[in-house]
């Protein structure tokens, strides 16, 4: 292998471990932020999104964050609070089907 690829390897290494590092930090930061803002019943379902959806965890994470900076949260959001926000997220109406006979 040429030396002028040795080099970008290693560069392009210490990038992506350092950005695996940022985001691990900041996501260490979001989980101290809600396992102040929820209830146990409430945190553990929304590890269970993490897990199993992280971008909806993510949408959801970020939803109570803003929650709490704009200071529409008093007290712990419960299990069911959680719930609607979770409903609030993810509502879809349902399509509307039309027989048409001729």
């Amino acid at each position: 292998m040429p030396e002028s690829y040795e080099g970008f390897e290693d560069k392009e290494a210490k990038k992506a471990l350092a950005r695996m590092y940022k985001d691990m930090q900041r996501e260490q930061q979001i989980k101290s932020i809600l396992r102040q803002l929820l209830d146990p019943a409430a945190y553990e379902r929304i590890m269970n999104i993490s897990v199993s959806n992280h971008d909806l965890y993510m949408q959801l994470s970020n939803m109570i964050v803003q929650l709490a900076q704009s200071n529409q949260i008093n007290g712990k959001i419960s299990d069911a609070q959680l719930v609607s926000l979770l409903n609030r997220l993810t509502y879809k109406p349902e399509p509307k089907i039309e027989f048409k006979h001729k």
